[in-house]
């Protein structure tokens, strides 16, 4: 009887789950009819075009199709990582993002603090939309304001001029005045609009902690440090995981609106070079494999990055 009982409990289980399943498919069954559009998207967009790595493997030919086209295995790999333009590219993605790191990780940070001191609520709204305003410009726009600005007697180039005490012509034109000009632009695009998930978590902060650390006497800096940093300390540690996750990427529209070929040197990255590869030479597998890289690259340097704050922080993406 009772090993009756048993199996007949054990047995139930997944029936009544099948059950609760069911009727929760005909409760939310509007929820669920919402889902299906994203996954049909990433289905079709993200993980069906996900075969095509496959190229990185073959000597693809439009005219022959991908099955008509020669296998060649690692050639490709072995080509990039042999090649005269591996360790140029390599440093000028790393240095990019490396320089995106120290400016424009952090500046989002020092403004989210510096506006979540700020008492009036007309002068923070204000602040915030000027702020704000530049990240809903178009990049083609944005490229177009940075050419017209460094341009020879453009604003940026007097303002060098000024500093420097020499002459200069289109700043562009210069390799070591590419990875400022980046960088820079990208903190004025994108602060404001990086800022509000940082407002986001003070906002949750509890005001308690703030009455306590007056009542010890702390300053606002002080504040600032050993309460509101600590208490969004999560959101940037995730948020730093991704970044560091993204090393081996940059945006390569806004680069190749920028560049030319006296820049290569500093401003020639990855995406850029499979750019010209893949698009401009028609080399398409030699793209994919150098593409297929990158991704592994950042991957690793996720995961690697993810390990390590979940063995001194805890806190982890996954």
């Amino acid at each position: 009887m009772k090993a009756f009982q048993k199996k007949s409990s054990v047995s139930s289980g997944p029936v009544s789950f099948r059950a609760a399943l069911k009727k929760d498919l005909k409760k939310n069954s509007f929820a669920y009819l919402l889902i299906v559009p994203v996954l049909l998207w990433y289905l079709v967009f993200c993980y069906a075009p996900m075969w095509g790595i496959l190229l990185s493997f073959k000597d693809y030919k439009p005219l022959l199709g991908f099955a008509g086209s020669k296998w060649v295995g690692l050639k490709h790999f072995q080509d990039f990582l042999s090649g005269p333009y591996f360790f140029r590219t390599i440093k000028n993605t790393l240095m990019l993002n490396v320089w995106g790191l120290a400016f424009g990780f952090t500046s989002p940070i020092l403004l989210a603090l510096l506006l979540n001191e700020v008492k009036s609520m007309k002068f923070k709204k204000v602040v915030q939309t000027i702020t704000y305003m530049p990240h809903f410009i178009s990049l083609i726009v944005i490229c177009g304001m940075i050419h017209i600005f460094t341009q020879s007697g453009g604003i940026l180039t007097q303002l060098v001029n000024m500093i420097t005490g020499t002459e200069h012509a289109s700043l562009l034109g210069y390799s070591n005045m590419f990875r400022p000009i980046y960088t820079f632009s990208g903190i004025w695009q994108n602060i404001g609009w990086d800022s509000i998930i940082y407002l986001s978590a003070m906002s949750s902060i509890d005001p308690g902690l703030y009455e306590a650390a007056e009542i010890d006497g702390a300053g606002r800096l002080r504040k600032m440090w050993h309460v509101t940093l600590p208490q969004i300390r999560p959101t940037i540690i995730i948020l730093f995981i991704f970044a560091v996750g993204g090393l081996m990427a940059s945006g390569h529209e806004k680069i190749i609106l920028l560049y030319n070929p006296l820049t290569y040197d500093t401003a020639d990255v990855i995406a850029s070079y499979v750019y010209r590869r893949g698009l401009q030479e028609a080399s398409y597998s030699f793209a994919t494999a150098v593409g297929l890289i990158s991704s592994v690259v950042n991957f690793l340097l996720l995961w690697i990055t993810n390990k390590i704050s979940k063995k001194y922080s805890e806190i982890s993406i996954f």
